[in-house]
């Protein structure tokens, strides 16, 4: 009988009476991850009576009707099974030539995500190891720092207080022989913030001198109150680029998003999706052909009705809070009035039954708050007098 054969026939050990300890299998890589902020305040919304729901990140219209209707004829059809784990060649096609047309790139790899923190996780997993460091900008969102702790690689973030602009030479003198990459978002959550073409240039220069591969978050791009600049023309061989569909259309839920980046990278990727997520959900792959090939969902209007609410905001609380205005996205990052922590302010706004999120869930400080705007404008509003109130104390 060989040792791996003893060792499942082994007997198990008596437990004295104590009963199982479960919590002595939870991994360690579990527990140093608290549960996401934003996701305690979302459950909170869920117990209080009508509240003033400034807290989650998604739109407030639904997803168009030209895509729903692709959807429903993808499922009626038949399509509800496995695709091939890259994505449907009628979608990736499309999507490669996009990629080419916008970024210059000649030859990249493209993959079909089930949503783009799908591809921030399978990026993470097909290039870091254990000690290399991935350099953020704080604030950042919240996947950016707890996902390399998965790996047992090192999160670092670099300090962009008070203007949360990309300062290059605060992300030089975090650079060590072990950092790896260096993560961008732009339009930026939880700020706001996006970047403008100088800094990306002065980015991708320091990324070219130090061999960092970029991983480039652009799921708000759509949402950018001034022309979006992307630092992926710059980096052709040094880029992973993320964008999606969830904000855009309002399809959170459905999960679809790409990847696009060197085949060598996104080929590992798609090896790692294989055993995760199998594929992205087939109808949204179907319905998201309607975006490449139809032609027929403008979102302008709903962008400009975003334009006006973050205008609404700037103008609402710039008297008695210090705001940064954002260029996009639908957040804005308002410091706690007074000497109060942003964990205290939040603690009086939702005692107020009003919804917020602390900016310790995005940051190593505690000074900051995110709202954000994707609301009615009638909620909008009442949020904005009661923050005000809550200021004056």
């Amino acid at each position: 009988m060989n040792q791996s054969t003893r060792a499942i026939k082994s007997p198990p050990q008596p437990d004295n009476g104590r009963g199982f300890d479960v919590a002595r299998l939870i991994a360690q890589r579990a527990l140093q991850i608290d549960a996401s902020g934003i996701r305690k305040v979302f459950d909170l919304a869920g117990t209080l009576k009508d509240p003033i729901n400034l807290s989650i990140g998604q739109p407030d219209f639904d997803v168009p009707e030209p895509i729903k209707q692709r959807a429903i004829e993808a499922i009626r059809e038949g399509k509800n099974r496995y695709t091939p784990t890259q994505g449907i060649g009628a979608l990736l096609e499309p999507l490669r030539r996009q990629v080419i047309d916008r970024t210059g790139w000649k030859d990249p790899g493209v993959l079909i995500l089930s949503g783009t923190s799908a591809g921030i996780m399978l990026a993470m997993f097909a290039t870091l190891d254990p000690g290399d460091e991935v350099l953020l900008l704080d604030p950042y969102f919240v996947m950016y720092q707890h996902l390399p702790r998965l790996i047992g690689a090192i999160p670092v973030p670099v300090d962009c207080y008070p203007d949360f602009r990309l300062h290059p030479e605060r992300i030089e003198a975090a650079v060590t022989r072990r950092t790896k990459m260096l993560v961008l978002c732009s339009p930026n959550n939880p700020t706001g913030i996006a970047f403008t073409a100088t800094e990306l240039r002065a980015a991708a220069d320091l990324a070219r001198r130090h061999r960092l591969l970029v991983l480039s978050d652009e799921i708000y791009d759509a949402f950018c109150y001034q022309p979006h600049e992307s630092i992926a023309p710059l980096l052709p061989e040094q880029c992973v680029l993320l964008k999606g569909y969830s904000k855009t259309y309002a399809m959170t839920g459905w999960r679809l998003g790409y990847a696009a980046g060197p085949k060598a990278i996104v080929e590992q990727m798609t090896k790692l999706q294989q055993y995760t997520f199998v594929c992205a959900p087939s109808p949204a792959q179907y319905a998201a052909l309607e975006l490449v090939h139809g032609h027929r969902v403008d979102m302008s209007g709903q962008i400009d009705a975003y334009r006006r609410k973050r205008d609404r905001v700037a103008e609402g609380l710039r008297e008695r809070f210090e705001i940064q205005p954002p260029g996009g996205a639908f957040y804005f990052f308002p410091k706690a009035p007074g000497k109060e922590s942003a964990t205290e302010f939040v603690a009086r706004a939702i005692a107020n039954n009003l919804l917020i999120i602390p900016g310790s869930v995005f940051s190593r400080r505690d000074t900051h708050f995110r709202l954000s705007y994707a609301t009615s404008d009638a909620m909008l509003e009442k949020g904005i007098a009661l923050l005000n109130r809550l200021a004056d104390g």
